[in-house]
C-alpha cells in the first residue's frame, strides 16, 4: 500500500479561529479528539487510493493479481507449484515466479503475436526472467536449394577459412549448415536440435555482474595482470542490454554471455594490412570491458588505454607471449593483461569489467539494503572521502569516542559505520578492539564491492570484543586471511560478504590454503551470523566447561571447506582446534555445505545440501528437513531427506518384486540409490561463474528437494525449477503450429 503522510491536524485545521481559542483554554481536548478521527480518515484515503490502483496490473497489490489473471482467462500452471499461502518473503517469491506479473499484464499480447519467433523470447524474459535466443533448426540443415529460390543467408557448408562461422559452432549463433536428425528436441528420453519441426529457446540463468573502477592485480612479472583481484582466471562476460524492439531477435549484446576472442577481436584495415584491435562493441566507456593505466603509452594522469592500442590475444602461455611496443594484450577468455616487457606500466592498472555468477551473494555491485543504528555515526572512506583507509577510520572512530567525554550508555559515537564508497584493493591489516556494549559495521556503499587483502601473517585481521559488543562486515570481499575473533564479544554478523575459501586463489581457481579457516573463534562464543554470504571453514578454540556453545546461524550462503585432506576425506567446514567435538549449535537454512562437520547440535537445518559427513553430539536436540545428508552422517531426527527417501523407496520396491530379497540384495539397492541421489555441480569452485550451480543431470529429488518444490541449496530462493516449468507450459502454448520447442540451457 502506497503510504499517505499523515496529517493529524487536518480536520482541526478547518475549525474557526475562536473555536482553537477556547480549546486552548481548556486544554486542547477538541484537538485531540479531532486527531485520533484524521488518522482513520488518512487509513481511509489510503484504502480507497489503494482500492483504486488495485484496478491495474501495474500498481496493484501482489494479492490481486490472480484475481486479475482471472479477467482475461490467465490460468496458472499448476505442474510448477501452488502459491503459497503465507505472507513470509521466502512465500511471496514463490508466488512471484507462480504468477508472473508481467506475464499477466502482457497475456493479450502474447495471443496477438501467438507463433512468432520473438514472442519465445519475451516469454522467457516475463514467465522465467531468464534472457533468451530463439532459433528455427530447419534453417540450419542442409538441403538442396532451389536455383530459382535460394536462401544464401540459410545453413551453409562448412568453410575452413571463414573463422567467424566456425567460432559460432554449435553456439547458440550457428550459422552452418547440419545433417538432419529424427530425434525431438523435446524428448523425455534422447533429445536433438536439428529437425524439421525443432525450434530451440536458450536460456542464460547465470547473471553479469559489474566491477567498476577496480584494480588489476600484477603477477610472476610486472607487466602480467588479471582482471580478476584474486588473481585467478575468471571469463569476461558482455554488459548486456535487452532488445529495443519487442520483434527483434536477441544478438551477442543482448544476452548475459562470455566475451570469446574472436568477438573481441576487429580487423583494420592500414593500406592492405588488416591488423587486429578490441572490437568498439565490446570495449569502452559504458561497454563491458575499459582499461585505465598512469603514464602509458605516454606521461599523463590515469587514463583509458586508446582502443587502439588494445589487441585481443591467446594469453593461455603468457610467458612466451610478447605484445607490440605501445600496445597492450587482453584475453577476455582468461581474464588476463599483458604489456610490453620494456613498458611495463609504473603506477598500476584500474579496470572496469563484468563477470558471471548465479545470484547476489558474497558482495558484489548490486543494490541491497543497508541498515544500522539510529545512533551510528557514519565515517566514509575511499574515492571521494576525506579517509582513505579503513585503519584510520577506526581510529577516527575510537578517537570521537574517547573525546565525547560520555559514559557508554549516551548513545553518542557508541555505534559506528565505516562505508566504503568504491571498489578499490585496501591492503592493510585490521585490529579492531570493541567496548563494553559497542557495534562497529564495516560495509560497502550501494553497488560498490571493495576488497580487503590481507597478508599472509598472523593476526592480520584481529577482533577483540567486550561484552555486548557486536561487529558487521557487509558487502566485503576479503581474501589472503581469515577473521579472527577473541574476547566475550556477543556477535558477529557476516552479510552479502565473501571470506574467500582457503584464503586466496591459485590461477585455475584452486585455493592456496586447503585447511586455513576464514573465521576463528578463541575464548568466547558469539553468536554467527552469516547471510547472503560465502564463507570457508570455521575453527572453534573456547573452553567448553566454562562455556556454552555458541550459535552459529546460516541461511542462503556457501560454506565452503575448499577441498580434501591427504586421505581423500572431506576438510572440516566448521571444526575444533585439537578436539573431535566442535562446541556449536547449528542452524541452516537454505544453504550449500562443502566439507564434514563434528559438533555438538544441530537444532534446525532445512532446504540445504551437506556434501561431507555430518556428525552431532546430541541427537535428541533439533532436527533436519528436506535436506541432503551425506550417507553414513550422524544426525538429529531427519524429515523428508534424501538419500533416506530414494532408498527406502528402492528397498520397498525390491520387497514387492522379490519378497525374499537378502541382505546383500537389499544393501546393493540402497547403494545405487545412494549413489543416484548425489547432487551433481557444474563447478565446486570458488571463482568460476557456475560455482555452486546445480548440474544439468543433477537428480529431480535434489532439484526439486526442497519443502516448496524448489531445488535444496544457496539457490534455493531462485526457484529455477518452477521457473522452467512454467516457461516449458508457456511455450507450448505460444510456439508455431505444427514445431516442438525445447529449452536449451548454453555452457
Amino acid at each position: 500500500m502506497n503510504s499517505i503522510e499523515i496529517d493529524k491536524d487536518r480536520l482541526y485545521n478547518l475549525l474557526p479561529y475562536v473555536y482553537k481559542l477556547r480549546d486552548a483554554e481548556q486544554g486542547e481536548p477538541m484537538r485531540e479528539l479531532l486527531q485520533v478521527i484524521s488518522e482513520q480518515v488518512s487509513l481511509i484515503d489510503q484504502n480507497i487510493a489503494q482500492m483504486y490502483e488495485n484496478w491495474f496490473i501495474e500498481t496493484c497489490e501482489d494479492w490481486v493479481v490472480p484475481y486479475l489473471g482471472d479477467l482475461i482467462g490467465y490460468t496458472p500452471v499448476h505442474e510448477a507449484g501452488e502459491p503459497s499461502k503465507l505472507l513470509d518473503q521466502e512465500g511471496q517469491l514463490k508466488n512471484k515466479i507462480l504468477i508472473p506479473r508481467r506475464e499477466i499484464a502482457n497475456t493479450i499480447q502474447y495471443r496477438r503475436r501467438k507463433g512468432t519467433l520473438a514472442l519465445l523470447e519475451q516469454l522467457a524474459n516475463d514467465v522465467a526472467g531468464w534472457p533468451a535466443r530463439a532459433i528455427e533448426f530447419y534453417k540450419l540443415l542442409a538441403w538442396a536449394q532451389h536455383i530459382n529460390h535460394l536462401h544464401m543467408h540459410r545453413g551453409r557448408s562448412v568453410n575452413l577459412r571463414e573463422n567467424a562461422a566456425l567460432n559460432k559452432l554449435n553456439s547458440p549463433f550457428d550459422c552452418l549448415a547440419h545433417h538432419v536428425d529424427v530425434r525431438r528436441i523435446n524428448s523425455s528420453l534422447t533429445q536433438d536440435r536439428f529437425n524439421i519441426p525443432s525450434v530451440g529457446l536458450y536460456v542464460w540463468r547465470l547473471k553479469s555482474y559489474s566491477v567498476t573502477e577496480a584494480p588489476a592485480i600484477s603477477l610472476e612479472q610486472r607487466n602480467c595482470y588479471t582482471f580478476s583481484v584474486l588473481g585467478n582466471q575468471a571469463p569476461l562476460y558482455t554488459h548486456w542490454q535487452p532488445e529495443l524492439e519487442s520483434t527483434e531477435i536477441a544478438g551477442p549484446l543482448n544476452l548475459p554471455m562470455p566475451v570469446s576472442r574472436f568477438d573481441f577481436t576487429e580487423l583494420t584495415s592500414i593500406g592492405k594490412v588488416f591488423k587486429p584491435r578490441a572490437s568498439s562493441i565490446y570495449y569502452g566507456a559504458d561497454k563491458s570491458i575499459i582499461i585505465w593505466a598512469e603514464n602509458w603509452p605516454e606521461k599523463g594522469p590515469m587514463q583509458p588505454i586508446p582502443r587502439e592500442k588494445i589487441i585481443p590475444a591467446d594469453l593461455s602461455d603468457w610467458n612466451r607471449y610478447r605484445p607490440l611496443n605501445d600496445t597492450v594484450a587482453v584475453d577476455p577468455v582468461l581474464g588476463r593483461i599483458l604489456f610490453p616487457p620494456n613498458h611495463p606500466p609504473k603506477s598500476g592498472v584500474k579496470v572496469s569489467y563484468y563477470y558471471g555468477f548465479s545470484a547476489d551473494i558474497g558482495g558484489g555491485e548490486y543494490s541491497r539494503t543497508l541498515s544500522q543504528a539510529n545512533e551510528a555515526k557514519i565515517y566514509q572512506v575511499g574515492l571521494g572521502a576525506k579517509l582513505k583507509t579503513i585503519t584510520e577510520a577506526i581510529e577516527k572512530w575510537q578517537a570521537d569516542f574517547q573525546k565525547s567525554n560520555v559514559d557508554i550508555e549516551s548513545q553518542k559515537y557508541k555505534d559506528g559505520v565505516i562505508e566504503i564508497t568504491d571498489s578499490g584493493l585496501y591492503e592493510e591489516p585490521l585490529k579492531i578492539e570493541l567496548l563494553e556494549n559497542q557495534s562497529l559495521q564495516i560495509r560497502a556503499a550501494v553497488k560498490k564491492r571493495p576488497t580487503v587483502l590481507l597478508s599472509d601473517r598472523p593476526e592480520q585481521f584481529m577482533v577483540t570484543g567486550a561484552p555486548g559488543s557486536y561487529l558487521t562486515l557487509d558487502g566485503l570481499l576479503i581474501a589472503g586471511r581469515g577473521l579472527e575473533v577473541d574476547g566475550p564479544i556477543a556477535g558477529i554478523v557476516i552479510r552479502h560478504s565473501t571470506l574467500v575459501p582457503g584464503w586466496s586463489l591459485k590461477p585455475n581457481c584452486d585455493p592456496t590454503q586447503l585447511e586455513e579457516p576464514s573465521l576463528e573463534i578463541t575464548n568466547t562464543n558469539p553468536c554467527i551470523t552469516i547471510e547472503h554470504s560465502i564463507v570457508g571453514s570455521i575453527k572453534i578454540n573456547i573452553d567448553e566447561v566454562g562455556l556454552d556453545p555458541l550459535r552459529i546461524r546460516i541461511s542462503d550462503s556457501i560454506l565452503d571447506a575448499t577441498g580434501t585432506d591427504c586421505d581423500g576425506i572431506a576438510c572440516e567446514a566448521i571444526g575444533a582446534f585439537g578436539r573431535t567435538i566442535a562446541p556449536a549449535v547449528l542452524e541452516v537454512k537454505r544453504s550449500t555445505v562443502f566439507g564434514h562437520m563434528d559438533i555438538h547440535a544441530i537444532e534446525l537445518a532445512e532446504n540445504s545440501i551437506f556434501m561431507g559427513k555430518v556428525r552431532v553430539a546430541r541427537r535428541q536436540l533439533g532436527c533436519m528437513r528436506f535436506c541432503y545428508v551425506t550417507p553414513n552422517s550422524r544426525t538429529p531426527k531427519r524429515y523428508h531427506c534424501q538419500p533416506d527417501l530414494l532408498e527406502q523407496q528402492a528397498e520397498g520396491d525390491l520387497k514387492h518384486r522379490n519378497s525374499i530379497a537378502s541382505k546383500d540384495e537389499i544393501e546393493k539397492v540402497r547403494i545405487n540409490a545412494r549413489t543416484y541421489a548425489r547432487p551433481q555441480f557444474n563447478s565446486m569452485r570458488y571463482g568460476q561463474p557456475s560455482y555452486c550451480q546445480l548440474a544439468k543431470y543433477c537428480p529431480e529429488e535434489i532439484k526439486r528437494g526442497a519443502d516448496d518444490e524448489s531445488e535444496m541449496g544457496v539457490f534455493h530462493d531462485l526457484f529455477q525449477p518452477q521457473r522452467e516449468t512454467n516457461l516449458c507450459a508457456r511455450l507450448e502454448e505460444y510456439v508455431p503450429s505444427r514445431a516442438d520447442v525445447g529449452i536449451i540451457f548454453p555452457g
